[in-house]
């Protein structure tokens, strides 16, 4: 059992992926055999992955979850920034610039309205909770948006470290929700085209929402919603702290 601890520990970025494959390959099982593939198993991979981290968190008592065990520490690694970034960057290969060029204006609109959309339902959340300071409205609002931009903002305006722990929680329960909701209703919004993914993945915002829902409905359409997505990541990083926190600091 040494041996086999000494080497996971050593390995651990390797065991981490193979962890994270068990996972998906479990949650697509589900998906497939519990509830007939109506529930993405993108999106039932990612709550079993947040019932083991909430677990491993009780069994540690750490502060990094499931990296707090040793043979398991390489999860602080591949779900750190670096791999999120990469994750973000790479949804847009594959996609034909000859498409994305035909969105045109629709494209450039639902980026700013889903953005400010998302923003506003989000702060509006934060001010039913009891939340009263522009910063932390801002942060959570921003949240809505999608989980990068939350704790982006929060960092930006020096929200509390709880705001932004509930502004991430609050991109997290969008990712799941667009997900689960993106083959639902696709065939209802005429979801079927390049055009329309692109224009959905800006108004939605979050990528991995999008990217998970779009492969449950057409794996073709995941780069374009996907490109957008990540065009709404930056306008949120962009507009959340500065444009919308200015607003909001002006009516409160």
């Amino acid at each position: 059992m040494e041996i086999f601890s000494s080497f996971f520990e050593k390995n651990g970025l390797t065991v981490a992926f193979v962890a994270v494959g068990i996972i998906s390959y479990v949650g697509f099982l589900i998906s497939k055999y519990v509830f007939k593939s109506k529930i993405p198993g993108a999106a039932v991979s990612i709550l079993l992955g947040l019932i083991v981290a909430y677990f491993a968190g009780l069994y540690t008592g750490g502060s990094k979850g499931v990296a707090d065990i040793s043979v398991f520490s390489g999860m602080s690694l591949l779900g750190g920034s670096m791999f999120r970034d990469f994750a973000i960057v790479s949804t847009a290969m594959g996609a034909s610039f000859m498409l994305i060029r035909q969105t045109g204006v629709a494209g450039a609109v639902s980026l700013v309205l889903g953005t400010t959309v998302s923003f506003i339902g989000g702060a509006v959340i934060a001010i039913l909770f009891g939340y009263q300071d522009a910063k932390s409205i801002a942060t959570i609002g921003a949240g809505a948006c999608t989980f990068i931009v939350g704790p982006v903002t929060g960092a930006a305006l020096q929200a509390s470290s709880d705001v932004i722990a509930l502004s991430i929680a609050t991109g997290v329960v969008k990712s799941i929700l667009v997900t689960i909701s993106t083959p639902l209703i696709a065939p209802y919004i005429g979801l079927n085209n390049s055009h329309t993914a692109m224009i959905y993945g800006g108004m939605m915002g979050t990528t991995s929402g999008v990217s998970a829902g779009l492969a449950a409905t057409d794996t073709k359409l995941v780069p374009y919603g996907a490109l957008t997505a990540t065009f709404a990541t930056g306008m949120g990083c962009l507009l959340c702290p500065s444009v919308f926190y200015l607003i909001l600091e002006k009516i409160i």
